[in-house]
């Protein structure tokens, strides 16, 4: 079996492809990861993923894509040795992916709440929490009709923050996976998108696995359906007993588990998955999720082809997929970055993708910073429940900003 076709996210030309042989290369309180780590990775790092079982750091740069197309291509053919960036939401949107000079593993997460950052304050709520409210209504007109397709919509809103000087975004990553029970966080250069990407940074949190190759063995970790967590224990317990039986949020989890199980059957043998989701948690939410696993067909297919094989999924999109992308077009425009997906693949074929939630773009004069939080909309929402949704996931980057609301 060939490698899948891979969609072009963006079709202009690579930029900047270097012609140089490839190089080898939950509740808890926020803790303190090692406080050498983040200062020692540098902020002209192009690539940070921080998780669980270890850090991926990208070095130097040795050719840059805003075609995912291109990218893939070349780590399929050995022309580069490894691929690390971001992926848009769009297929038309300029990707940014870096073939880096080496890629360093390191064996724990990156993290450091002590960590200095300047005063942050929002200035803007993109759009209105009242124009948001009426974007749901008017997806909702849309679910509910019943000679409509559409079954599910992820819409979403942005905060616009300033800070007082400028943000190191390494420095913000360190703050954020420090905050993050598991120790996730991400940080990605999207110079390679060029234009008005240059210079800019994604940075964030993400919880959800989009897909992770090791080997034959591919691993996804869908998030769909979500409460907000509680400072009281027993509330907290039974907010999650009653996420885990709710029949829409189990309804919405399903669309999203259907849709990897369609994306994934042509690609792996020995696919499990399990019939119904259990929780799991950040340190705001409460999340139904299904961890799914497989074992690939064809070796040649590497953890990029296997991103773009499956993104988006439902859980940042909705189904069906066409529908759901244009009226998320119609209702919000161009979303950029925010529901892509951020990670790395090597020449081996093996990496990791999060989808890119919880996060912000900080500009290229460290100062301005655009974070989006979104909720998927079925037939049975509540605009007002919605709202309050988005409210909650904004959490994780004002908390790690020390923003009050």
């Amino acid at each position: 079996m060939q490698a899948p076709a891979v969609a072009a996210h963006g079709t202009a030309a690579p930029r900047q492809i270097g012609t140089a042989a490839p190089r080898q290369i939950g509740t808890a309180a926020p803790r303190q990861i090692g406080t050498a780590a983040p200062r020692q990775i540098g902020s002209a790092a192009p690539f940070v993923l921080s998780r669980p079982h270890g850090t991926v750091v990208a070095e130097g740069v040795d050719a840059r894509f805003d075609s995912a197309g291109e990218a893939a291509a070349a780590l399929r053919a050995g022309s580069v040795a490894a691929v690390v960036g971001a992926l848009p939401f769009a297929p038309d949107h300029h990707a940014a992916l870096t073939a880096p000079v080496a890629l360093r593993h390191q064996p724990d997460p990156v993290g450091d709440v002590t960590v200095a950052l300047p005063p942050v304050r929002i200035t803007a709520t993109l759009p209105t929490e009242d124009e948001h409210l009426d974007r749901v209504a008017t997806a909702l007109r849309q679910l509910r009709d019943p000679a409509d397709d559409l079954a599910k919509v992820v819409l979403a809103r942005a905060l616009l923050l300033r800070a007082d000087a400028p943000v190191d975004p390494v420095l913000l990553l360190a703050r954020l996976a420090g905050n993050d029970p598991s120790g996730n966080g991400f940080v990605v250069d999207l110079t390679a998108a060029g234009g008005p990407w240059t210079g800019r940074h994604l940075v964030g949190a993400s919880p959800e696995v989009l897909v992770r190759r090791r080997g034959d063995l591919v691993t996804c970790h869908p998030l769909a359906g979500s409460a907000p967590r509680h400072p009281d224990p027993e509330v907290d317990r039974r907010t999650g007993r009653r996420l885990a039986a709710s029949e829409k949020n189990l309804a919405e989890h399903a669309h999203v588990v259907d849709a990897l199980r369609a994306s994934l059957e042509p690609l792996c043998t020995d696919l499990d998955i399990p019939g119904s989701p259990t929780l799991t948690s950040t340190r705001q939410l409460w999340h139904l999720g299904t961890p799914i696993s497989g074992r690939l067909r064809d070796r040649s297919v590497t953890a990029l082809d296997l991103a773009l094989a499956v993104h988006p999924t439902p859980a940042i999109c909705g189904t069906p997929t066409a529908p759901a992308r244009a009226l998320i077009q119609e209702l919000e425009g161009d979303r950029g970055f925010y529901a892509g997906a951020v990670g790395w693949a090597d020449r081996d074929g093996d990496g990791e993708w999060m989808v890119t939630i919880r996060g912000a773009v900080l500009d290229a004069d460290g100062t301005t910073l655009t974070t989006h939080a979104g909720g998927g909309i079925v037939a049975g929402s509540d605009p007002l429940d919605e709202l309050a949704e988005t409210t909650t996931k904004f959490g994780t980057v004002l908390e790690a900003l020390g923003v009050r609301r």
